[in-house]
């Protein structure tokens, strides 16, 4: 409607251009816009790498059992050569000691499995890190946009002109919402990629639990 797209305009410019809030933001602007920076590149890192290494686990392990029944190890060992991720490496691990029983290839799976995991939450933590100091920073901006107003009110006393206190208030009130506009995405990305790395640590297992089974059936039975 002509009312609603008139307020949306006079909404609009009320609000001031990118380069006056990036100039009025301060210092401590700069260091949250660089740790936003961070935060989407590690964000894009860990979601393709993560989606790299989830597959459909159930077809695969139905192409590896289908394989070693037929008792053609070099095939089941090219098919995890050429699959990515965690689960296929786990089950090369079991095809590989296949020869020595059930209980050593639970063991070589606990220590592939150990090994895989600090992969998948590779740099989560900077992330975390990252969701949970980027309002801290917004606050320190705040304070010391503050601490610069009141300087100035203490310093002009009366004499003070509204245009020079006004930029420590910019600062502050661009600098709180600089942090809560990079914490609040990074931390739902946080959760997400946890999410991501609890789903396929979850077929992991699954898959372990499996190709001991496979292995265990069609492979020779000597005990360690």
């Amino acid at each position: 409607m002509p009312f609603e797209l008139g307020s949306a305009n006079r909404i609009n410019l009320h609000m001031p251009p990118w380069p006056a809030l990036l100039r009025d933001g301060g210092l401590v602007l700069w260091v949250i816009l660089f740790s936003s920076a961070v935060a989407v590149v590690v964000f894009i890192e860990r979601f393709l790498h993560c989606h790299r290494a989830q597959i459909n686990s159930t077809e695969f392990l139905n192409g590896v059992r289908t394989v070693l029944k037929r008792e053609n190890v070099v095939e089941a060992l090219s098919i995890c050569d050429a699959t990515h991720g965690p689960v296929a490496r786990l089950v090369k691990t079991a095809i590989l000691n296949r020869d020595n029983g059930r209980e050593r290839v639970r063991e070589a799976l606990e220590e592939a499995g150990l090994a895989e995991v600090p992969r998948l939450e590779e740099k989560l933590n900077l992330l975390a890190t990252i969701a949970q100091l980027a309002p801290l920073l917004g606050l320190l901006g705040t304070v010391l946009g503050f601490i610069q107003t009141f300087y100035l009110m203490q310093d002009k006393g009366f004499n003070a002109h509204v245009g020079d206190l006004s930029a420590g208030v910019w600062q502050a009130l661009i600098c709180a919402a600089a942090g809560l506009a990079v914490a609040i995405p990074t931390h739902a990305a946080y959760n997400y990629l946890v999410s991501r790395v609890n789903s396929i640590v979850l077929d992991m297992e699954r898959a372990a639990t499996e190709i001991v089974n496979i292995v265990t059936e069609n492979g020779p039975q000597r005990s360690s």
